[in-house]
């Protein structure tokens, strides 16, 4: 997940002329031993456009509809309208699968 996230964070720095947002929402039932984990990655990945934020609750807000089986959901945006949406199982997220969620950054940008 680091590495996404530096990626994405990149991706934001490079569009920021386009308005480019994003943030990272970590959902648990254990707020205080995820934020000390949150705060290590912002530091060692040098993390500096894209929020770390915690929901408290596993299954997230009911809106989303979040994928019981998914280890982590990429939701993109444009406007109010879902352009882009990853869900991947536990051990899914791979070289390859991050850059497949970074090059659709492009969904949102146009």
């Amino acid at each position: 997940m680091a590495s996404l996230v530096k990626q994405v964070d990149e991706t934001v720095e490079k569009n920021k002329s386009k308005d480019m947002k994003a943030f990272l929402v970590v959902l648990t039932e254990d707020a205080d031993a995820v934020e000390p984990k949150l705060k290590e990655m912002a530091e060692k990945q040098g993390i500096k456009n894209v929020p770390l934020t915690i929901f408290e609750g596993a299954s997230g807000p009911p809106s989303y509809k979040i994928s019981k089986d998914a280890d982590l959901t990429v939701l993109m945006w444009k406007g109010l309208k879902v352009q882009a949406n990853h869900a991947l199982e536990k051990g899914k997220l791979d070289e390859k699968g991050v850059k497949t969620i970074v090059d659709d950054t492009k969904t949102i940008l146009n």
